[in-house]
């Protein structure tokens, strides 16, 4: 059973930047205004927070989660997404060191928290797949569009291939 324990600060400080990067990674590849980009925002945070109700979530999202409600915790994960962005000059970059911190991740869960690791990036994927849901794209004032545009699904499919190499 793996928590915040099983990892060193610095590996914890990539978990919890990783619930981050799932959103922002959706969010860079089409972005959709001040508007989009605060629902996307909004929709990330709450797949998070939604999970403190969910009494089957396995103990590493609950620790993640717990650790989120923490100033410590939010601190860790804003220096971490600092750290993954670092250079980016673009958005395009930037969804692309998201989706490699991802991966980093990935290797990290499938190292230290194999047991949890499955669950953990589902977990990852439905808080992208929620954002790319939270705002429609390519519309005028929120109005029209499309729910998910191809930018954000192919963002999607990066995410699952990061979190999930060998499925794809």
């Amino acid at each position: 059973m793996a928590d915040k324990s099983t990892f060193t600060p610095d590996e914890w400080k990539h978990i919890l930047g990783g619930v981050m990067l799932a959103g922002m990674a959706v969010t860079m590849a089409d972005q959709s205004g001040l508007w989009g980009m605060l629902k996307e925002s909004m929709a990330s945070t709450g797949a998070m927070l939604d999970t403190r109700n969910e009494p089957d979530t396995n103990d590493l999202v609950q620790a993640v989660v717990a650790d989120f409600q923490t100033s410590e915790g939010r601190t860790a994960a804003r220096e971490e997404i600092k750290s993954v962005l670092a250079g980016a000059t673009s958005s395009t970059d930037a969804q692309a060191k998201a989706v490699d911190g991802l991966k980093k991740v990935a290797i990290l869960l499938d190292t230290k928290a194999s047991g949890e690791a499955p669950a953990f990036k589902s977990w990852l994927q439905a808080i992208g797949e929620r954002t790319a849901n939270a705002a429609n794209e390519g519309g005028f004032l929120g109005f029209g569009g499309v729910a998910v545009s191809d930018a954000e699904k192919a963002a999607l499919d990066q995410i699952a291939e990061a979190l999930n190499p060998s499925v794809a």
